[in-house]
C-alpha cells in the first residue's frame, strides 16, 4: 500500500483516519468499526464491501 495514498484516504462513513493492516490487506476504520478490503492493490472504499470489526479486533 502506497503510504502517500494512505495519507489521502479517509473512511467514507466517518471521514476519519484509516490504519493499514498488511497481514489482512485491509484498511481499518476504528471509529466506524469497519475494515475495507484491498484487492489487486486497490482499496475498495465501499461500505457494503467492508467487513464489521469485532470487539476483539478493536482491542475492547
Amino acid at each position: 500500500m502506497d503510504t502517500k495514498l494512505l495519507e489521502l484516504l479517509v473512511c467514507p462513513v466517518t471521514k476519519g483516519p484509516l490504519d493499514y493492516n498488511r497481514e489482512k490487506q485491509e484498511l481499518v476504520s476504528r471509529s466506524a468499526r469497519l475494515a475495507y478490503p484491498i484487492r489487486d492493490g486497490l482499496p475498495v472504499m465501499l461500505e457494503n464491501q467492508a467487513r464489521v470489526l469485532t470487539d476483539e479486533e478493536l482491542g475492547l
